[in-house]
């Protein structure tokens, strides 16, 4: 697939990030890769605040893969403030984590997740998985900018 606007990862195991970078390079997925690794870290990179500060806020992510479980500010509540901004309301939110818990699953599309997945534990299932979102969400899925250009 070719560049294009960065994906967001919001993971804070170190290991989970490797496993995800790892998979979006065996899929030739070349979109830039922005980490953050914690609830607070994702907000301040998606409205150009606090350590991102000075960032261009007007380009955003492609999509954005959300781990549930991160601390200072928990996934659940980084996508309650993703959707009541107009800036980011529209954006792909791809919730993607090791939780089955039918509260988590619920609440989070409640909240206006658009997919929800469960990581899976064996590595080259993980590929495939990673693989078809990304086929899906960065190359067949039209955004709300249908143009592809920055919101």
């Amino acid at each position: 697939m070719p560049p294009g606007r960065p994906i967001l990862l919001v993971e804070d195991n170190p290991d989970d990030e490797a496993l995800t970078l790892r998979a979006f390079s065996k899929n030739q997925i070349d979109n830039p890769v922005v980490v953050a690794r914690d609830g607070v870290e994702a907000i301040d990179y998606l409205f150009g605040t606090g350590s991102h500060a000075g960032r261009d806020a007007a380009t955003m992510p492609a999509v954005i893969l959300l781990d549930l479980k991160l601390p200072r500010i928990d996934g659940l509540e980084v996508l309650r403030r993703i959707r009541a901004d107009e800036r980011t309301a529209l954006l792909p939110v791809v919730v993607l984590t090791t939780s089955r818990e039918l509260q988590d699953i619920r609440e989070a599309y409640r909240l206006g997740a658009n997919s929800y997945i469960r990581k899976p534990v064996d590595f080259e299932r993980f590929i495939q998985a990673v693989g078809q979102m990304g086929v899906y969400w960065l190359s067949l899925n039209e955004s709300a900018d249908a143009t592809g250009s920055s919101y």
